[in-house]
């Protein structure tokens, strides 16, 4: 699966868990973290770590892939998950709020997704 198309799934599983301010930010001309940037966010610690979930189940049974790493599950206030080209960030609403990703990676183009978003 491509970059993009990878990117693009994730954005359609969260959105279908309740996700909001669903992001994809293209981040490959930028940096050698990876391609894109994928952000959402959630109402609750609880929320946070059930998107995280939902995401690392469905792309490992359906698609056969597995996060190279996972990081803030614990605190789920700020859930990285890193799929290698593709790094998935979910928020708590008040710690998006305080980190600003979308302002520290305003060079990066963000990709329309209102064809998957509901």
């Amino acid at each position: 699966m491509e970059s993009l198309q990878l990117a693009k799934r994730i954005a359609a599983l969260l959105d279908s868990k309740k996700a909001t301010d669903i992001k994809v930010i293209e981040i490959k001309e930028l940096s050698s973290l990876g391609d894109y940037f994928v952000l959402a966010s959630a109402s609750n610690t609880s929320l946070t770590k059930a998107l995280s979930d939902e995401i690392e189940e469905k792309l490992s049974k359906e698609d056969g892939l597995e996060p190279k790493r996972i990081e803030g599950y614990q605190s789920a206030s700020w859930i990285l998950l890193d799929y290698y080209d593709v790094i998935v960030h979910i928020f708590y609403e008040e710690t998006r709020d305080l980190y600003s990703l979308e302002k520290l990676w305003v060079d990066g183009r963000e990709i329309d997704i209102s064809d998957i978003i509901k």
